[in-house]
């Protein structure tokens, strides 16, 4: 019980820390793209309360998987984008997913000074644990949200790929899809294809920080 409720703590953290980041990034490269709906709502904000989704946050906090309440995005104002409409969509959608993975790669950073350079104590594991569940909750965070299902990121970067009539058939059901991503997850039947994309990117992130371990055996 006493792990269960440390992990909603770390969760807790994340819900704070990853998901303002990650809707901070969707509607910064939106901005960045010339659609300033965001920030003329209020939501180009790092404040968590901003982005807190009641069913999205709150299955973050208890399973593990979850979202924030998604920036508003005109796609119709995206001036400065050469991929035009449907290019300026996906470039936005990838930049949540790829701001948690961004995340995760500081938090292994921090993770493996911490092993390695920092006096192990009680405090110290307890910090070295959290590092190391924040790595596992961005990376998760980054794979759930590209997978291709409305509505989240992954849709709209494969929308980039379909023709017009296939988005508009998709956007037109995007409800009913929506639930049926409640039922494939709660079957469990994407836990394993989501387990082993997240790993393969855990093990990305270790060679790309190898350098830290080089330079502790140095030392």
């Amino acid at each position: 019980m006493q792990h269960f409720i440390f992990k909603v703590f770390i969760r807790l953290i994340v819900v704070f820390t990853a998901l303002p980041i990650h809707e901070y990034a969707h509607g910064l490269v939106a901005y960045w793209l010339g659609d300033h709906t965001a920030k003329s709502q209020g939501r180009l904000d790092m404040n968590p309360l901003r982005h807190f989704d009641l069913i999205g946050t709150t299955a973050l906090l208890l399973t593990g998987f979850g979202w924030a309440k998604p920036v508003p995005i005109n796609p119709y104002n995206f001036r400065n984008s050469k991929l035009g409409i449907k290019g300026g969509i996906a470039v936005t959608a990838l930049a949540g997913p790829v701001s948690n993975i961004l995340v995760a790669t500081v938090c292994m950073l921090l993770y493996k000074l911490g092993w390695y350079f920092l006096p192990h104590s009680q405090f110290v594991d307890m910090l070295l644990f959290a590092f190391s569940f924040m790595v596992d909750i961005n990376l998760g965070l980054a794979v759930f949200n590209l997978i291709p299902i409305p509505p989240l990121d992954g849709s709209k970067v494969l929308g980039y790929f379909l023709p017009n009539h296939v988005t508009a058939w998709v956007q037109q059901y995007e409800h009913l899809i929506f639930l049926g991503l409640f039922l494939i997850m709660y079957s469990g039947i994407l836990n394993a294809p989501i387990n082993f994309v997240t790993h393969f990117l855990y093990m990305g992130l270790d060679t790309v920080t190898k350098f830290v371990d080089l330079l502790a055996g140095v030392l």
